[in-house]
């Protein structure tokens, strides 16, 4: 009998008769692995901390300009914050790829070890900072208008390690710009939002803060390096020091931010615990020991904005009557 004339051989198609079948999915495969290695890049998960007081100050905004929540708003807000913050974090690892070479900390990271190109990190880069730039654009004009300056910071503070030694002060007016933009995203005017530039300073002090803080990590390496920061030009103890003056300038500014709003007993339990937090991080990380910096970043900070959000929302939506 001849091979043609099994069933067997008839039914089943020879091994390469079919490409599309095993190379599709090891394509689709190894593009979720791209886009999976640019989420880790990028830390995608940190966006909860900036979000929060996003939320916090386009909620406020809604309260004080008739007291309707704007859903499509928000969703907007979330797309342009999550898109600043991913390109602001790729240019970061881009620019930074061959100091984090040299760094012991963060020579595993996706640039260095190659898991992620060049390439594919400018694109994702790229990507999202068109992603915040129609996100603007469909919130209002000014919003649009004013997007670029929001991008500036985001750009030079990768830059700021290489000639200042106060590079956290430019990722505080970075972090800064956030709970500002909600503001003007809700309200499209400059007009009546004192509160929303209260609310970005706590912002931006609070993030350069611990920034002195997490930086303590890295001193004696970047001296080493020639790379500036706080804790590797005056030390630790004035880097931990410096951190805590900002953390207590912070909260005073919560405290203005709440008063202006009008806030009640909710927002005022919410920012007791915060209080709690900011002194748990002070007191687990010393000029000797700083082997809780990370739990005192994903812990504390990660606290922080969740409690002070979900405090306002309830106090928003209880007391101060926001409708959905």
């Amino acid at each position: 009998m001849a091979a043609t004339d099994n069933p067997r051989d008839l039914a089943l198609p020879a091994p390469d008769s079919s490409p599309s079948s095993s190379s599709v999915p090891a394509a689709s495969a190894r593009s979720r692995g791209r886009v999976r290695a640019f989420l880790d890049l990028v830390a995608i998960e940190h966006s909860v901390f900036a979000l929060p007081f996003a939320f916090l100050s386009a909620l406020a905004a809604m309260q004080v300009n008739g007291g309707r929540v704007r859903w499509v708003d928000l969703l907007l807000i979330t797309v342009a914050m999550v898109g600043a913050r991913t390109f602001a974090m790729a240019a970061n690892r881009i620019l930074d790829r061959r100091i984090d070479a040299r760094n012991p900390r963060t020579a595993g990271r996706e640039l260095v070890t190659g898991a992620v190109s060049v390439r594919t990190a400018w694109t994702g880069a790229a990507v999202a900072l068109v992603v915040f730039l129609a996100a603007a654009a469909l919130l209002n004009p000014l919003c649009l208008v004013l997007a670029p300056l929001a991008v500036v910071p985001l750009v030079v503070y990768p830059y700021g390690k290489r000639f200042t030694n106060w590079p956290h002060a430019i990722l505080a007016v970075a972090q800064a710009v956030g709970p500002v933009g909600a503001w003007l995203a809700v309200t499209g005017t400059l007009d009546g939002s004192w509160p929303a530039w209260l609310l970005g300073a706590a912002v931006g002090l609070w993030i350069g803060g611990f920034d002195l803080i997490y930086a303590c990590q890295d001193s004696e390496i970047d001296r080493e390096i020639g790379v500036h920061s706080v804790p590797a030009r005056y030390g630790r103890r004035f880097a931990l020091h410096a951190s805590s003056v900002a953390h207590v300038v912070t909260f005073a500014l919560f405290v203005w931010f709440g008063a202006l709003i009008g806030f009640g007993w909710l927002w005022w339990i919410g920012l007791a615990l915060t209080a709690v937090a900011f002194g748990y991080q002070h007191l687990v990380v010393t000029p000797t020991d700083l082997s809780k910096v990370n739990r005192a970043f994903f812990t504390a900070n990660g606290f922080v904005g969740i409690a002070l959000f979900v405090f306002a929302l309830l106090d928003l939506v209880i007391r101060l009557n926001l409708r959905p």
